[in-house]
C-alpha cells in the first residue's frame, strides 16, 4: 500500500476490494459483494486517473479481457497497479485454490502490456508475500 500511495493520484477505481473498509483510501470501490451493481467487468461509466486492483484478476476468467476493458476506463496517462498471486505459493495455484482460475505470471503480465503499447512499465517478482506488482500507464 505504501507504494501505492506514491504513485496513484486523482480519481480512481479499486477493483475487487473485497468490502468499502478495504479499498484504497479515495478510491471507488468495486466488487461484486457490494450492493451498487459495479464489478470488474461492469465500471461505471467514468474514465479514471488510475484503477487499482489487489488479488482479483485470477479469479476472472478472461483476464485479458479484463485489462483490456480496464484500459478503456483510462484516462489518457492513467495509471493500472495490480497486485498478483505469484506460483511460488502453492496456495495460490488453482488446484489448491478453487477460486481462482488463472495463473498470472510476471512474464505473462508483462508480455501483453508491451503488446498493448502501455508505457512505463515495471513488473516485479515475487515479494514476502509471494506475490508481484505491475504498474504501467495509458500513453
Amino acid at each position: 500500500m505504501p507504494f501505492a500511495k506514491e504513485l496513484l493520484e486523482g480519481e480512481g477505481y479499486d477493483i475487487g476490494c473485497g468490502n468499502k473498509g478495504w479499498a484504497f483510501p479515495g478510491a471507488v470501490p468495486i466488487d461484486i459483494s457490494l450492493s451498487d451493481n459495479w464489478d470488474a467487468m461492469n465500471l461505471p461509466d467514468q474514465k479514471v486517473d488510475y484503477i487499482f486492483s489487489s488479488h482479483c484478476l485470477e479469479h476472472i476468467p478472461d483476464w485479458v479481457g479484463a485489462l483490456d476493458y480496464w484500459k478503456k476506463k483510462l484516462k489518457p496517462g492513467g495509471t493500472l497497479m495490480l497486485y498478483l498471486p505469484h506460483y511460488s505459493q502453492t496456495y495460490w495455484r488453482p488446484w489448491s485454490n478453487r477460486k481462482h482460475v488463472n495463473i498470472l505470471a510476471p512474464q505473462y503480465l508483462k508480455d501483453y502490456l508491451v503488446a498493448g503499447g502501455w508505457d512505463n512499465i515495471m513488473v516485479t517478482g515475487p515479494d514476502l508475500n509471494n506475490s508481484f506488482a505491475v504498474v504501467a500507464d495509458i500513453p
